[in-house]
């Protein structure tokens, strides 16, 4: 296998565009930690505080028509502008006071979870400009590593800030990131085409044309459908994992860190490889072989000995992010440049509109049933579908569009 992380990191585009990405991922999940703090100070209410969540995942439903507006103007401005934007909006919850200030903050946390899908369509639609085809694997491999390491370290952050500052203190901490990380998208270098905006069809007429193309492709369909399967997976298994501690293990809920931190390991592992890896096979084999082992994570999980619950945890991490990895880099490789957009956003919602339903299915079945019948459904219907993507539709690798446009100061790797 070839390396080529520090390729990625030496590249002047790439490494600001990662800058921007860790910086406004830092506040978002210290933010979304938080927040479930501070409804649950100010209501008592834990269905209120479980309401934050869902502000924040609601706005992925409306992904193909967010998207459409990344396709409209160039996403570098757009970037920076809604980076902008956000960090005036995140500043709004500095009023909230008591509980009857509540709504502002879940009306805040829904204009986030919008903007979020925004410029998760426009980064992805960027990359394939700031970031040369053959690295582009290993970005978004060490892409997805970064921010599951600030997905450890924000939550405490925001934790510890609420807890020595208030919840203004990680309002103020979130519109910090959002203005660092415009700063940093603007000063990438690029030259982007606007020949999407030139378009003078209908709005849903454009955001179905995205839909379209990406359902009819013979390559992203089953990729982004087995990240939207392993993401569905990981919601239903995850809803068991107290009860794993309790009746499986006799541990504590605490001991959930030591799973979480397992299998944040396992993620980054897997994200710093994955562009090695996908170099030496095919992204459909690579996406099958990932869910495959996060499906025997699952099912170790529903043992009752400590040393293999462990061990899944690991394997979990390991495996659940080459579905996404692989999904993301094909879409941006084969995906015209004036569809990147929406079709982006298209795959967004396919891959994590999901989750909350099934962590809805999840909870309902881990009060209902025992723990151990959601892991080895959870888990069987992964080791399925992986083993249907692996074997059914063996093609030759269409050569894509060499999606995006065209970076200014584009050279070699």
């Amino acid at each position: 296998m070839t390396w080529r992380t520090l390729d990625v990191v030496k590249d002047r585009n790439a490494g600001l565009y990662l800058g921007g990405v860790m910086a406004s991922g830092f506040g978002d999940s210290a933010m979304s930690l938080a927040a479930g703090i501070w409804v649950k100070t100010l209501t008592g209410s834990d269905g209120l505080a479980a309401l934050v969540g869902f502000c924040l995942w609601l706005p992925t439903f409306a992904g193909p028509a967010i998207g459409t507006a990344a396709d409209r103007v160039r996403r570098r401005p757009l970037l920076v502008a809604a980076n902008l934007v956000l960090a005036a909006v995140a500043t709004a919850p500095v009023a909230v006071r008591s509980a009857s200030d509540v709504w502002l903050l879940f009306a805040v946390l829904t204009l986030l979870g919008t903007g979020m899908v925004l410029t998760d369509a426009a980064e992805t639609a960027l990359t394939a400009a700031v970031v040369p085809r053959e690295l582009r694997g290993d970005f978004n491999g060490l892409v997805h590593t970064a921010m599951e390491s600030t997905k450890l370290l924000a939550p405490l952050a925001g934790a510890w800030l609420f807890t020595a500052f208030g919840g203004p203190a990680v309002a103020v901490l979130d519109a910090v990131s959002f203005v660092l990380a415009a700063l940093a998208f603007r000063f990438i270098r690029v030259h982007e085409d606007l020949s999407a905006a030139r378009e003078t069809r209908p709005w849903t007429t454009r955001t179905a044309e995205g839909a379209r193309y990406l359902w009819r492709h013979p390559v992203l369909r089953p990729l982004v459908v087995t990240g939207g399967t392993a993401m569905a997976l990981s919601s239903l298994s995850s809803a068991a994992t107290f009860a794993v501690l309790d009746a499986g293990l006799h541990r504590p809920p605490a001991y959930a860190g030591v799973l979480t931190a397992l299998q944040g390991l396992g993620s980054v592992v897997s994200g710093l490889a994955a562009g090695a890896l996908m170099r030496r096979t095919p992204e459909r084999v690579f996406s099958a072989a990932g869910l495959a082992l996060f499906a025997l994570g699952v099912l170790a999980r529903a043992t009752p000995w400590l040393p293999v619950v462990l061990g899944g945890s690991l394997l979990i991490g390991l495996g659940l992010p080459c579905a996404l990895i692989a999904a993301m880099t094909a879409v941006q490789r084969e995906t015209p440049g004036e569809l990147l957009g929406r079709v982006a956003a298209t795959a967004g919602t396919l891959m994590f509109a999901p989750t909350g339903i099934a962590l809805l299915v999840g909870s309902a079945m881990v009060a209902g049933l025992d723990h151990r019948v959601q892991l080895l459904a959870a888990g069987s219907l992964g080791l399925a579908w992986s083993a249907v993507l692996a074997l059914t539709g063996r093609r030759g690798r269409a050569p894509g569009p060499d999606a995006g446009p065209v970076m200014a100061d584009q050279r070699p790797a």
